[in-house]
């Protein structure tokens, strides 16, 4: 095998000789650049339609999360307007009780 010398400064007129000329670096730009425009992506789709993209309703986040708040909400106004069904109903059934009895008292009172 032959000695070759490359980060070593030998003193020796004969070993001088053995000694590897300092390598030059290759040029990378042209190959960085290829790499790099090869790396690219592609644009799959040519056009985008945005109202694909953008939601139907810009508020559907808030109506999601007011919706288990509503649903509260809903059954407390059903359950309010069943009780002032039942007090007209109640008001009514007293209107009507009295006005029995009085048509009782007039019958009663014109014998």
């Amino acid at each position: 095998r032959e000695l070759k010398l490359r980060n070593y400064e030998p003193e020796d007129e004969e070993l001088k000789k053995r000694k590897v000329p300092q390598a030059k670096p290759a040029p990378v730009e042209e190959t960085v650049k290829d790499q790099l425009e090869a790396a690219k992506p592609e644009p799959i789709i040519d056009e985008v339609d945005l109202a694909n993209l953008a939601p139907r309703k810009p508020d559907w986040d808030l109506k999601r999360d007011v919706a288990k708040k509503l649903e509260k909400l809903e059954k407390r106004t059903q359950r309010a307007i069943a009780e002032l069904i039942r007090e007209r109903l109640k008001g009514q059934e007293e209107e009507l009780a009295s006005a029995v009895e009085s048509a009782k008292q007039e019958g009663s009172d014109s014998e």
